[in-house]
């Protein structure tokens, strides 16, 4: 015989039991919660996963969604994961996407171009994504839109775009045109970070990948600003001023103004495109370019077109 006390204490269980049974909308009326949101399901069994979604406010009593589960307890067991609940999911919603949901997906996009620093803040500062990963070689990344749950490491998602990136430089490399002046896989990743700082316009890319290999194949210096404000900057890429005379003359490896072939390596990440205008350049005997004053270039094959390109710049700036 049930003593009054513990009578008491089952009288909440057994008026929910009650309204299950008696009333099958408990199961379907809405729930509290005013909008769609995403909530991290923990471990831990019925009771913990209960408490989180009345603090999250996906379910009013932790008692009822209990008893819900126990009576739907045939239809699968409840996963823990970062799970989307719609506004006002009944306690028989609540159920379904904690059974049969796919976890909520979260993507990070590295665009072209970002340097080893850059890539590094970006990883540093994205959500859902738990420890630390530092990007240590230059051009070692794939820029793309990587898609993780919540809780992958920072480390699991850069091996994944480092992967890529191997994948994709050894199978662009292998489709190259021949007779490029490049010795390796390598001379044309850091080739293609070059191109990849210098435009910002698709459709130069091929025309000023060929104005570089044409420099390469007659011994010229590349010259290219690109490579100058990468080692100005330490690596960051990016100057907060024009590049000054003292810059331009500094004696680094990367100052293509003063050295003779490519830099040591890349200057940042280049996307597939400009990888493919570096392996497959335009048809052109160009050596020069210089700004047009319009986000894009003009192109030279002769010092002296390329002078007076210059000379239009310049009457360009001073207006």
């Amino acid at each position: 015989m049930l003593t009054r006390a513990l009578l008491r204490a089952l009288l909440p269980a057994i008026a929910v039991i009650g309204g299950l049974l008696a009333a099958p909308q408990v199961f379907t009326m809405p729930g509290p919660l005013p909008t769609a949101r995403n909530v991290v399901v923990p471990h831990g069994g019925a009771a913990r996963i209960a408490q989180t979604l009345q603090e999250d406010n996906v379910i009013a009593s932790p008692l009822a969604f209990r008893l819900a589960m126990l009576a739907t307890v045939r239809e699968g067991p409840l996963h823990a994961a970062e799970l989307a609940f719609p506004a006002q999911a009944s306690l028989r919603e609540v159920l379904t996407v904690l059974r049969t949901a796919r976890p909520v997906e979260h993507h990070l996009t590295i665009p072209e171009g970002l340097t080893a620093r850059q890539m590094t803040a970006l990883l540093d500062h994205a959500d859902a994504l738990d420890g630390s990963a530092t990007v240590s070689d230059e051009g070692a990344v794939l820029p793309d839109t990587y898609a993780y749950e919540h809780g992958a490491t920072r480390a699991a998602l850069l091996a994944r775009a480092e992967a890529a990136e191997a994948k994709t430089l050894a199978a662009a490399w292998s489709d190259r045109d021949p007779g490029l002046p490049l010795a390796s896989p390598r001379a044309a990743l850091i080739l293609a970070s070059i191109v990849e700082r210098e435009t910002a316009k698709p459709e130069e890319r091929a025309r000023i990948a060929a104005v570089f290999l044409n420099r390469l194949r007659l011994g010229m210096r590349l010259q290219a600003d690109s490579t100058v404000v990468y080692a100005a900057s330490g690596g960051l890429g990016t100057l907060d001023h024009p590049l000054t005379r003292g810059e331009l003359e500094q004696d680094n490896p990367y100052n293509t103004y003063r050295n003779h072939d490519l830099p040591p390596g890349p200057i940042c990440a280049p996307g597939i495109a400009s990888l493919h205008a570096v392996l497959h350049p335009a048809p052109s005997d160009d050596l020069y370019f210089v700004a047009d004053g319009t986000g894009g270039h003009v192109f030279a094959a002769t010092l002296a077109q390329h002078e007076a390109n210059v000379k239009r710049w310049r009457g360009l700036e001073a207006h």
